[in-house]
């Protein structure tokens, strides 16, 4: 019985050299960690934070939901999010919190591109 080189990385019709390969292959691939993050689990953490704070009615339900999604699982992402929105409307003297809010902080502007440097190409 020969000995497979591994190292090699050459793959034949052998069931010897083809599960090795296979096994190689195999040990190369990684597996994703796909996370179902429960919205209703952000959502009662939020409820109660709000509720500890003395003002439940401080966000409508579209917003919840909004930065439940934005979240995605992580509570200090949700916190957050939380905060900044919080910190804006204090400035505002907002007296709630609605998606609007959430667009107008959060809004993702377009960088403008820079013509001087396309030009001297």
């Amino acid at each position: 019985m020969r000995k497979l080189d591994l190292r090699r990385g050459s793959c034949h019709a052998s069931e010897e050299r083809l599960s090795a390969c296979l096994h190689k292959i195999i040990w190369r691939i990684r597996r994703r960690l796909t996370l179902d993050y429960a919205r209703d689990e952000l959502l009662a953490c939020l409820d109660h934070v709000l509720a500890s704070a003395g003002n439940s009615s401080l966000m409508t339900s579209e917003l919840r939901v909004t930065l439940a999604d934005h979240a995605a699982g992580n509570y200090r992402v949700l916190m957050n999010l939380g905060d900044e929105l919080l910190a804006v409307a204090a400035e505002r003297e907002l007296a709630r919190l609605d998606e609007k809010l959430f667009l107008e902080v959060f809004a993702q502007t377009p960088k403008p591109k820079p013509v001087a440097a396309a030009r001297k190409r």
